[in-house]
């Protein structure tokens, strides 16, 4: 995956997370929302930099407020070694 990715994948951990708590399939929660389902496959893999209103359709389809979808999604990775700036 190229470039900085990792929120990506972290939104889409979190995704996956809240779609399986809901017994969905990725077709059915793509249905729900209203996009192609490899589209949404690929947001879930973090290969996609999804639009804020295809997260509010996500938030949606999933019955969830904006701050619980991205709850615990880390914005960026943990520094190394403790390191400050």
């Amino acid at each position: 995956m190229p470039g900085n990715t990792f929120l990506r994948v972290e939104f889409g951990k979190r995704l996956n997370s809240i779609r399986e708590e809901r017994g969905l399939t990725q077709e059915k929660l793509a249905a729900l929302a209203g996009m192609h389902r490899t589209y949404y496959g690929a947001v879930e893999r973090g290969e996609r930099n999804v639009s804020i209103d295809n997260i509010g359709k996500l938030a949606y389809a999933l019955d969830v407020s904006l701050s619980e979808l991205f709850e615990g999604v880390a914005a960026q990775p943990p520094r190394r070694g403790g390191a400050r700036r």
